[in-house]
């Protein structure tokens, strides 16, 4: 007889604890291939396609397209050894699977081959690899209460509890210590890495006129007395949008700046570069990829910027790399892909970066990994057509470039009056890393490039 295998919604990483249903790629029926994607579920912070460890025909399909699921809740149920399976002599399947794994979660392979997985292990268009050997420990300490079951490589009193305090489960963690023990490091680390499910804030869109908009008097419910409207479940990209920006409304004290800037000069430098060599030049370079470089040389003049607060040791990190997000508007929401390391690139490499990242958004295949350990947002508000906005910093980050649409506009130049294209820049920042005097002279630096591009040549 054929032997029925469930298929549980795996733990996805990034401390992720649920998925929504977006489409189900097989029908109740389909023979599937191990390691075949079956379902594609989006996250708190990207669509997935989710491959079942099993081969054989599909039996039963638990939840609709757009439920929810918690992480450990069935998904399919998999027939193994009928049609699609071999059967053994005496008529047994044979239990088919890969051996793979995501996080947390097995199929038929040997227990010693499992593993759990690192964060970086997420990657490629919603897939998701498993590195094969297992770390070696040297002394493995005792469980810790709360964190399961099994033993955890901490030794630190202080890393676990940093690790409670910010819901932090170690044993997803791989140490940098020696024979694997987790250090405080690898805790912030994945604290920073979990706190940058990265999301921005943009100008509010017209309201749908199928959706009831009322005052907070008038949305409260009286006795008797049912309130019409829409409710709309704050889940997936949207809820984790919403707890970013109140937790970063909660904590941090924020202060906006502002100045108009002469961007006519910056837009006939981008003219020539595109112009120069011809079509075979290779991509053209993007408003936005030259605001990042200009960006990534403000932080190198004023890297109180480019830091986080730590609040429980009370200290400001100073971070060394620069990794630059920028908004990006998608179809299922607000989401920031973040370019790593953007102090080593120039303008060219920058731009093809956000090309491919903004493409991946387009389509919904960005990954965790594209999405975390942002360190300082770009947030391009003038493609909405807007010329300010005073925007919510991307918690943990410590500020944020705001950029308005540029616009042909009355401007004296050279002391006269002339049409120039002219933008208004913003810079909302963490008034705990840095003061105004900071602030005005990161953000009157910008102006500056943008006015007089040749002024980025000193810091080539």
């Amino acid at each position: 007889m054929p032997q029925v295998l469930e298929f549980k919604l795996p733990d996805l990483g990034e401390g992720l604890t649920e998925a929504e249903i977006v489409r189900w790629l097989v029908e109740v029926g389909d023979v599937v291939a191990i390691d075949q994607p079956v379902v594609e579920v989006e996250t708190a912070k990207a669509m997935v396609e989710v491959p079942c460890p099993y081969g054989g025909v599909v039996t039963a399909r638990f939840g609709e397209e757009g439920a929810e699921l918690p992480v450990g809740a069935p998904l399919l149920t998999v027939a193994v050894g009928s049609t699609a399976g071999e059967l053994s002599a005496d008529g047994a399947a044979e239990a088919e699977s890969s051996g793979n794994v995501l996080v947390g979660y097995g199929t038929g392979a040997p227990a010693a081959r499992r593993r759990r997985v690192r964060p970086e292990a997420i990657s490629g268009a919603g897939s998701v690899t498993v590195p094969a050997a297992e770390p070696a420990l040297g002394s493995v300490p005792a469980a810790v209460p709360g964190e399961g079951p099994g033993p955890v490589a901490v030794i630190s009193p202080l890393v676990r509890k940093l690790a409670r305090q910010h819901d932090l489960d170690l044993r997803q963690l791989t140490g940098s210590g020696p024979d694997g023990l987790i250090l405080r490091s690898d805790v912030e680390s994945a604290i920073r890495a979990a706190a940058s499910a990265t999301v921005a804030s943009a100008p509010v869109s017209a309201v749908p006129a199928s959706a009831s908009v009322s005052s907070p008097a008038s949305m409260a419910p009286s006795a008797g007395r049912e309130v019409a409207g829409e409710r709309i479940p704050l889940r997936g990209v949207r809820g984790a949008v919403a707890d970013k920006l109140a937790r970063s409304r909660r904590e941090i004290p924020d202060a906006t700046c502002w100045v108009d800037a002469d961007a006519t000069e910056l837009m006939a430098a981008r003219a020539a570069m595109n112009g120069a060599g011809g079509p075979a030049a290779g991509p053209k370079v993007s408003v936005l990829a030259l605001l990042a470089r200009i960006c990534t040389a403000a932080l190198a003049r004023f890297p109180e910027l480019n830091s986080t607060v730590d609040l429980d040791a009370r200290e400001i990190v100073r971070l060394r790399d620069v990794h630059l997000g920028f908004a990006a508007q998608t179809d299922r929401g607000l989401v920031v892909p973040v370019v790593r390391n953007a102090q080593d690139r120039n303008a060219e490499s920058i731009g093809a970066e956000i090309g491919r990242l903004t493409e991946a958004a387009r389509t919904g295949k960005l990954t965790p990994a594209d999405l975390s350990g942002g360190t300082f947002t770009l947030n391009n508000y003038g493609v909405f057509g807007v010329d300010g906005s005073t925007p919510i910093i991307n918690h943990p980050e410590a500020a944020m470039l705001g950029v308005g649409r540029i616009v042909a506009k009355p401007w004296v130049h050279q002391g006269e009056l002339a049409v120039r294209q002219v933008v208004q820049l913003s810079l909302t920042f963490d008034h705990r890393v840095c003061d105004g005097g900071t602030a005005g002279g990161f953000l009157r630096y910008v102006a500056d490039c943008v006015e007089q591009p040749a002024l980025l040549l000193r810091a080539l």
